[in-house]
């Protein structure tokens, strides 16, 4: 049975800096991208960033391109989303979420697409 499992969140002052991780297991998926998601007080889950299985494609929402990096090491497992220059609109429950085959970049964004998730970690930005 395949689970992934964010940590890493917690409470950081405006302009801080976060690292997530989620670890999969067994393992990562050989052919499916992993992304995050977030989901603020009130508000739809959004797409934060994904990271394609091979070739290292990456694709980032528009309010968090720049601030945010996400990586993998197949090796650990494991994606990672730094965070720098943390603001109040980041404040959410994170999400990771993993595809167990090769879907279309162009769809990558969506939810529906996802397979796996976790159970979220809490990243609260506040002074």
């Amino acid at each position: 049975q395949v689970h992934v499992t964010e940590s890493g969140g917690g409470l950081v002052q405006p302009g801080g800096s976060l690292r997530l991780s989620c670890a999969a297991s067994p393992r990562l998926s050989r052919d499916g991208a992993v992304a995050w998601f977030r989901r603020a007080a009130g508000k739809e889950r959004e797409f934060v960033a994904f990271i394609r299985a091979t070739g290292g494609t990456t694709g980032y929402a528009d309010s968090v391109k720049g601030r945010f990096t996400i990586a993998r090491d197949n090796a650990k497992n494991t994606v990672y989303l730094d965070m720098r220059n943390l603001q109040s609109d980041d404040t959410a429950v994170y999400y990771c979420a993993m595809d167990a085959t090769r879907t279309v970049l162009s769809a990558l964004r969506q939810e529906n697409i996802y397979d796996y998730w976790g159970q979220g970690t809490q990243v609260t930005v506040s002074s």
